[in-house]
């Protein structure tokens, strides 16, 4: 009788063309996705190497990290020489006949937001792209991570990878979230419970009732963050939701290939006594709306709490804190609602609702950037828009936006910012920028205070 297995080791074991020296092994790879600020450097070496990309049909291309959120927008771009790398990965993704979601497709999004609208990403399935936060995928009940630029040319010529096998952990949110408590902030707590190095070299699977319950876009919020808390990455086993989900997805089997794929994706589920490396159990019931205060995801705390008194100088510093600063009525000049983690319809629904009828804080900049161009129209078909508009929002084009600087669009330097987003590095958001992660409906009724506010507050 086999040893039970969890649901990383079948998809691990199904994919190991050969186990290499020191833990290592060469695994094949299902899927790959490029984006417009490496893509062309990847696909230009391997052409320039005379080595074609050996199954076109796996590998996406998308333009997303760069590319203007101005209504309106074209290849320009507020990144300094941006333009060069939109046309120049358009003009390399056409030569090597791989599938390109260009600046103005009606299919162009976040990486990891339109692969699952599309059915790119199937339960069992590796998929890999140059962004760490792929292990958004992971929901999906697949082997998802983020790679390297000369990886990504490995996989596309050879359709494999060469990787360290990582150890398994299993985090278990037992019981049911409170009212107003949302995935982000179920991540948030693990990360500032048990600090942001503490999955590292960790495929991590989140478990229990909490997860359980969660629909496909919340599942993808949580996995999303497992980089944050340095893992290789985040997966959920399939079940019927996420069939419910693929049934009709453009890349997904459809008819009778799809009952037969379905079939042998109930089997992705760690068995009964599967063993796992590490644990983490948590109970959903004892996480409050989370916000972050300083410039790690582990810098986070309950919204009701306060800055640590042990809370690093430089940290302090750059966010302007003291300790034992309250976080609820911290006073802020601007928000953010997007990103690949937050920027779904379901996470657009949640913020509307708060802000019907609402206006934002007068000074306030706030800016709403849909994750793709199929949640932008599907917004607008239930007038999402003009609820933010009417707020005070702006309404942009998708794409990774204000997530990050390297696009060029940032707030005024200096800005104290609440955001969806899931990184509040230094800097993250452009220079001098103090930014504070939080769910869609922390932002949204934050916004609405002109300062950091309770979502529940609004509601009751």
């Amino acid at each position: 009788m086999s040893r039970p297995r969890t649901l990383f080791d079948k998809i691990w074991d199904a994919h190991v063309i050969a186990p290499l020296d020191a833990g290592s092994a060469l695994v094949a790879i299902d899927r790959v996705f490029l984006h417009e600020r490496t893509g062309a450097a990847a696909l230009n070496s391997l052409a320039a190497a005379g080595r074609p990309i050996l199954d076109p049909a796996r590998v996406f291309c998308v333009m997303d990290h760069i590319v203007d959120t101005r209504p309106g927008r074209d290849d320009r771009t507020l990144m300094p020489g941006g333009q060069a790398f939109i046309t120049e990965t358009r003009a390399a993704a056409r030569a090597a006949g791989i599938t390109l979601f260009d600046v103005t497709d009606a299919d162009q999004g976040i990486t990891h937001v339109i692969s699952p609208e599309l059915g790119v990403v199937l339960p069992g399935c590796t998929l890999v792209a140059p962004d760490s936060h792929t292990c958004t995928q992971g929901a999906f009940g697949a082997l998802a991570w983020g790679i390297g630029t000369s990886e990504a040319e490995h996989a596309m010529a050879t359709g494999t990878l060469r990787i360290a096998r990582p150890r398994t952990m299993r985090v278990a949110f037992t019981g049911a979230l409170s009212p107003g408590v949302t995935p982000k902030d179920m991540i948030l707590a693990l990360i500032a419970r048990h600090g942001a190095g503490s999955g590292k070299g960790h495929a991590i699977e989140f478990t229990g009732s909490a997860v359980t319950a969660l629909d496909m876009e919340a599942r993808m919020t949580l996995c999303n963050m497992a980089t944050e808390f340095s893992a290789m990455t985040g997966m959920i086993a399939p079940d019927a939701r996420t069939f419910d989900w693929l049934r009709g997805r453009r890349y997904a089997p459809a008819g009778r290939a799809f009952d037969a794929a379905v079939a042998a994706w109930r089997t992705l589920a760690s068995d009964p006594g599967a063993v796992f490396d590490a644990y983490i159990a948590i109970d959903a019931a004892t996480i409050e709306p989370m916000v972050s205060w300083g410039t790690s995801p582990e810098h986070s705390a309950p919204i009701s709490g306060t800055v640590p008194e042990a809370a690093p100088d430089r940290a302090l510093a750059y966010m302007d804190l003291r300790p034992g600063q309250p976080l609820l009525g911290l006073a802020i000049d601007a928000a953010f609602i997007g990103s690949c983690t937050n920027g779904r319809l379901s996470d657009l629904r949640r913020a509307a609702a708060l802000l019907q009828g609402r206006r934002i804080a007068p000074g306030l900049r706030a800016l709403c950037v849909p994750g793709s161009s199929a949640v932008k129209r599907a917004a607008e078909a239930e007038g999402l828009d003009r609820i933010f508009l009417d707020a005070g929002f702006e309404w942009r084009e998708s794409g990774c936006s204000m997530c990050f600087y390297a696009g060029g669009e940032s707030f005024a330097p200096g800005s104290r910012v609440i955001s969806s987003t899931n990184r509040n590095f230094e800097g993250r958001q452009g220079p001098g920028i103090r930014t504070h992660i939080a769910s869609p409906e922390t932002v949204a009724a934050s916004a609405l205070a002109g300062h950091i506010a309770d979502p529940r507050a609004v509601t009751q």
